[in-house]
């Protein structure tokens, strides 16, 4: 090696080797910022999802109980008229059915009651 080439190596490596290990250094931490931004908009994403997704399941909960308890009142209703129903082919249902029926009458209206 000549005189002057080992003396642009030791330039090259005394102060341009400092400034590519500066730039490698910038383009790490740029890479890694990015990372770090990517990473925090998935976790985000995902919070907001967990929210919503809890949100939607207390609605759904929320209408299944409706829908429960309407059913719950219905079959109750069934039954009792079922009950009702059972009674007027029993001894004297029929005369224990017009007993329960409210029947309004009309005042000009004349109402004939057989016994």
């Amino acid at each position: 090696m000549s005189k002057s080439s080992y003396r642009n190596s030791n330039f090259y490596k005394k102060y341009l080797g400092s400034a590519f290990k500066k730039k490698q250094e910038k383009e790490e931490n740029f890479v890694s910022l990015v990372f770090l931004t990517i990473k925090i908009c998935f976790s985000l994403l995902a919070l907001i999802s967990l929210i919503k997704l809890g949100y939607s399941s207390k609605v759904r909960l929320t209408r299944l109980r409706e829908i429960q308890d309407s059913y719950s009142y219905e079959k109750y209703r069934f039954d009792a008229l079922t009950d009702r129903f059972d009674d007027l082919f029993s001894p004297e249902g029929e005369q224990r059915f017009m007993k329960d029926q409210v029947q309004m009458i009309s005042r000009d209206i004349i109402r004939v009651i057989w016994r």
